[in-house]
């Protein structure tokens, strides 16, 4: 029987980024995106990681479709699923 916390269920997501910041616009954007990310629980790990524990594969992926559909429409961004065995 697996535990229902084993350290192979429980997932981080960690979400990098590297946007534009040289316009307005751009500022806005990117202070938008993290501020969205911030809502939705991840935690500030550097100015451009962000990174949310999940307690199961499940529910990481709802996180993830919800920062896919949250993407600036310019920069780059990077997901990264992990379990905390990992």
């Amino acid at each position: 029987m697996t535990s229902r916390f084993s350290e192979y269920r429980i997932m981080w997501v960690l979400v990098f980024f590297d946007l534009p910041t040289e316009t307005k616009k751009e500022r806005k954007a990117a202070a938008k995106f993290r501020k969205n990310l911030l809502e939705d629980g991840f935690t500030m790990f550097q100015f451009s990681i962000y990174l949310r524990h999940c307690p199961s594969a499940e529910n990481a992926d709802v996180h993830i479709k919800r920062v896919k559909r949250i993407l600036p429409e310019v920069g780059k961004v990077g997901i990264l699923r992990v379990t905390d065995k990992q």
